[in-house]
Parts: C-alpha cells; structure tokens; sequence
C-alpha cells in the first residue's frame, strides 16, 4: 500500500525541532496535546544514528513507508540505523503521546565514543536495507534526563548548551551497562513506585487543571508526602508542580491558537482562566507577545 507523504506535516523548521546542530546531532520533542493523531515528516540526507523515545501513550516512527515502523510503547525506547543515507521519517502520535527523538551523525557519533580507533559499533560492515533496530526499556535515570532535556525553564540563551549537556549525558546511560541495582542509584527519585506517583500527580493537575487540587491534596492522593512530591515532582520534571501545569496550558494555548478553531475567549474558559483579560496576561509573560499577535504568526 502506497504512503501518501502529503498526510504529514514537513518539520525541518518548526517547533518540534528543539536543537539542530550540523555535523552533531538534532533533537525532536513531540507532545501532542490535541484530541487528534498528528503526523509529521522529516527528511534525511545523511546517515544518522537514530534514538526514540516514548515517554507517553504509544508513538509510531516510519521509514520511508508506513509498514516499515518502529512501535514504541510508553516507557520503552528505540535505537534505529539505516546505512540508507536518504530517507523520510514519518512520525505517527496519537492523542497524549509523547516522543523524544537524537539523531546523531555517523562521524559525530563515532567522535563520541571511539578510543585510539575503537568504536563502539562498526556501522561500516551493515548493508544498505538492512537496519539495526534495538528495543530497550528506559530506566529511572534516563527518564529524568528527558524531562530535564525538554524543560523550557531554560533561558533561551543557555538553551542549545544545557541541551548538549544533557544529550551527552543521556547517551552515557543509553550505552553503559547498568548495575542490577541501578534504580537505586539515583540520588533523587529512588525506584519506579515513586515515580510512578510522580507522573500521576502530573496527570491529576492536567485533568484537573480548570479547578486543581492543592499541593496538600495531590500529596495524599498520589500517596507521597508534601515535600517530597516537590522535590522529586520538580527533579523529575525540570520545575515545581504549579510552574510545570502553566507551562503546559501555554502550549496547550499555542496549540490551540494554531488550529484557530477557537478565539481567544474560548480557550481562556477552555484552559480554566476566570476572565481572558488574565489568560491574555498569562500567555504575554511566558512568550513576549499576545494571543492575537501570536495567531498571526
């Protein structure tokens, strides 16, 4: 069955592009906050090592053709290589999904971890149309350095170099051989109960987030105690629980105001502000600009 490419959106230069450096890496950030499955579409004309993760939900990633996917479920993710060195990769998300996904140069990545000529994979001996997929779960470290990866508290002329730093230090986790215990190493955020309490405190203000609860009654739902849901809300996420449900109605706002389904009056009662006049505030301190003018970008 053919794949019709004019279904996906092209996403060399938008939003989803979070870091684009030549010869290094790129990084992509989806999170699709709408009710609908998005499709984007990026094109490659070098070979690159190729890492996906799924945060959220379930994400789809293709290669060139629908039928040729990698199917990532939450909390698992993907290292892909194709010696092909053009290719079109298509991304499939569907309503809550969320994907990060490094793309790093052979050259950049063989810069990266070679030693006096010895690499950690020899990508040369790999044929054209036969590629490397390798599933692997991602542990509690790696999940914290996502989150921190895609922050947006991160002043903006910081940003590419706070990326960098955390990309490496991603890719340190994704190829050491962890402990047994591994999970119990993190300083922060001890084992997966806990954060599993954590991303259900994000889920509760979301849901709730037209009249959310205190931070005294999503302790005692989530089942942690005030301050630790703070500490560990705020390592895990990047900022503090109230900080994190702001930033997540301004895209949700950006969103909407791209779609230009809704005014501006609407998505103020849709995302719970009392009056426009403060959602209008609101968006103007986070982005420099007002709704209106935004939507006319």
């Amino acid at each position: 069955m053919k794949t019709n490419l004019e279904n996906y959106k092209n996403i060399d230069k938008s939003t989803n592009l979070i870091f684009d450096e030549k010869d290094t890496f790129k990084v992509f950030h989806f999170n699709n906050l709408s009710s609908q499955n998005e499709l984007f579409k990026h094109s490659l004309k070098d070979n690159y090592i190729q890492i996906y993760f799924c945060a959220e939900n379930q994400c789809c990633v293709a290669f060139n053709f629908e039928h040729c996917a990698l199917n990532l479920a939450s909390g698992n993710s993907g290292m892909v290589y194709f010696k092909d060195e053009k290719m079109n990769i298509l991304f499939n998300l569907p309503p809550k999904a969320e994907l990060i996904a490094i793309l790093i140069s052979i050259e950049y990545f063989h810069s990266l971890f070679s030693i006096e000529g010895n690499f950690l994979f020899n990508f040369n001996s790999f044929k054209v149309g036969k590629p490397i997929i390798e599933p692997k779960e991602i542990n509690t470290s790696i999940k914290i350095i996502l989150n921190q990866l895609v922050s947006k508290q991160i002043n903006e002329s910081l940003r590419p170099i706070y990326i960098k730093g955390k990309v490496y230090e991603l890719l340190s986790h994704y190829f050491s051989t962890p402990p047994e215990d591994e999970g119990e190493h993190c300083p922060y955020i001890a084992n997966e109960e806990t954060v599993s309490k954590i991303k259900h405190a994000k889920e509760i203000i979301i849901e709730e987030m037209n009249n959310p609860p205190s931070l005294a009654d999503l302790s005692k739902e989530v089942g942690l105690n005030i301050k630790k849901l703070k500490t560990d809300f705020k390592e895990f996420y990047g900022v503090p629980v109230f900080t994190f449900l702001l930033n997540y109605k301004m895209e949700q706002a950006k969103k909407l105001l791209q779609e230009q389904q809704l005014n501006v009056n609407e998505i103020a009662v849709h995302l719970g502000y009392s009056t426009s006049s403060h959602f209008i505030a609101a968006f103007k301190r986070k982005f420099g600009i007002t709704p209106k003018q935004f939507a006319k970008t």
